[in-house]
């Protein structure tokens, strides 16, 4: 191919499946020789990334960039939104933070950052031969059709066909398919090749007539029933975790704090699947209960986090584990948490400052200025001394150390600090390579004198491969390939 195809995404919903669909895309065509780069014009998330050359993206893009064997790259996701609050964002262009900005403020502004979008998009295809751009929430927002940018809006500027996903788990899909097709302008109708369903489970047999009639009223082909794939890929949705008890009964229970603006809850996918690891997410004291290990992770509100844990009575729970002994391991925003004082003399989390849990030796400074860097290191900690990290940091905020250093930095600056049974780092994909899972679960283990499988760790990426290679072969065997195939020559001819 000399010229760039290109396929999108769109759902009914957020939570459609969209992102996965993309990646296993971006997988198959990979398969097929061919070089696939996704794109999503606008993503909203607190599960960021840090690029090798410093700059933010979504997690979504750098799991379907994966999934393409590519390294991710910031032209992939132009636009980043991070929630602050309900009603504001940090507005991050081309991995670089424009500022915080209202809903309603970034609303009137965003049509602006089209050239920038298109820039990003054509910068990509003249490197690739297939673009999988992914939609976001649903294109029948009516509300929000005229300064659309990330659907319809963005398949007319790129003139990609579209393949439109509904989530058949969730109930009611033949009204999410029908009910969004019909809210579509003509000419927006006329871009949808193919109609997918997604996260099917049961016998498809007694759900081809509704097929049937779906396509007559739509006009459109179904190209596919997607299977509810167990599979195991990054999720981009700070939502995503599970609250509650682990589903599967594992000798070591580690309690993640589900914070209200949790982020990077990622760091901890590998953890969950060591044998004697079980992870749970915990929001309130009463669940909390008697973990082996307490986590609390990033955030992107952390003194704003911080006086929540203090309000619900979480922060005295830990506390209370933490006098008793039990490991308290923060991250980034979580490690901060832990110190003494948080001070925000520029405003940037509100401003003012509170007192920490004091749980570590350490002070934090909040500034404008952000922290994006990749980093690897070595653990100093004497529980998991040794162990080899490889992860990002991603912060606003200086911190100064008066205990002994977590690891220390390929540079020779150490990072993060312990003392006693607390821990804390601003390394995020701290456990990607399974060097520290097992290193901590052969700790936590042998605090509760039970045996730990001492097999070599599997790290993320080889991990995320097995996964990728199981979507894949699901996806392909589900959809009509042939007719993607088809779509995308005949929008490009």
């Amino acid at each position: 191919m000399k010229h760039a195809c290109c396929i999108m995404v769109q759902g009914t919903m957020s939570g459609a499946g969209k992102s996965l669909l993309c990646a296993a895309l971006c997988r198959i065509f990979k398969e097929d020789g061919l070089r696939a780069a996704p794109f999503k014009s606008q993503n909203m998330a607190l599960n960021s990334y840090v690029t090798r050359d410093g700059l933010e993206m979504g997690r979504a893009q750098v799991v379907q960039a994966q999934a393409a064997g590519l390294e991710p790259d910031v032209r992939m996701n132009p636009i980043l939104l991070k929630p602050c609050s309900d009603t504001g964002s940090q507005v991050i262009v081309n991995g670089e933070v424009r500022g915080q900005m209202s809903a309603a403020d970034y609303f009137r502004m965003k049509k602006s950052l089209i050239p920038e979008i298109l820039a990003a998009y054509e910068s990509l295809a003249a490197e690739s031969d297939v673009i999988v751009i992914e939609g976001a929430g649903s294109p029948a927002e009516i509300n929000l059709r005229g300064d659309d940018i990330v659907n319809m809006g963005l398949a007319e500027l790129v003139d990609a066909p579209v393949l439109l996903a509904g989530d058949i788990d969730r109930g009611g899909v033949f009204a999410q398919l029908y009910g969004t097709v019909a809210l579509l302008e003509p000419s927006e109708r006329a871009r949808i090749g193919g109609l997918v369903i997604n996260k099917f489970r049961g016998d498809e047999a007694i759900l081809r007539p509704g097929l049937s009639m779906l396509e007559e009223k739509t006009g459109i082909p179904v190209l596919g029933v997607v299977p509810y794939l167990r599979v195991d890929v990054d999720d981009e949705d700070s939502l995503a975790p599970r609250l509650g008890q682990q589903a599967a009964k594992k000798p070591i229970d580690v309690a993640v704090i589900r914070l209200p603006r949790l982020s990077n809850f990622t760091d901890f996918s590998l953890l969950d699947e060591h044998p004697a690891l079980g992870v749970r997410y915990v929001e309130d004291a009463r669940s909390l209960g008697t973990p082996d290990l307490v986590i609390l992770p990033g955030t992107k509100s952390t003194i704003s986090d911080l006086l929540w844990l203090r309000q619900n009575g979480l922060e005295a729970a830990v506390l209370k584990l933490a006098h008793g002994g039990t490991p308290v391991l923060g991250v980034c925003g979580g490690y901060q948490m832990l110190g003494r004082t948080l001070r925000d003399p520029l405003g940037t989390e509100g401003g003012g400052e509170v007192r920490g849990m004091g749980l570590l030796p350490v002070d934090t400074v909040f500034c404008e200025q952000k922290t994006r860097t990749r980093v690897q290191a070595c653990v100093t900690a004497p529980a998991f001394a040794g162990a080899a990290l490889d992860g990002y940091e991603i912060h606003t905020g200086k911190t100064t150390v008066e205990g002994e250093p977590f690891c220390r930095l390929e540079t020779g600056a150490d990072d993060g600090c312990v003392s006693g049974n607390v821990y804390g780092t601003y390394l995020h994909g701290l456990f990607d390579t399974g060097s520290l899972a097992q290193k901590l679960a052969a700790f936590l283990c042998g605090r509760k004198g039970i045996p730990c499988d001492t097999a070599a760790p599997i790290s993320h990426r080889a991990y995320q491969e097995q996964q990728f290679a199981l979507l894949a072969e699901g996806v392909r065997h589900a959809l009509d390939m042939k007719a993607v195939y088809a779509m995308m020559e005949q929008r490009r001819g």
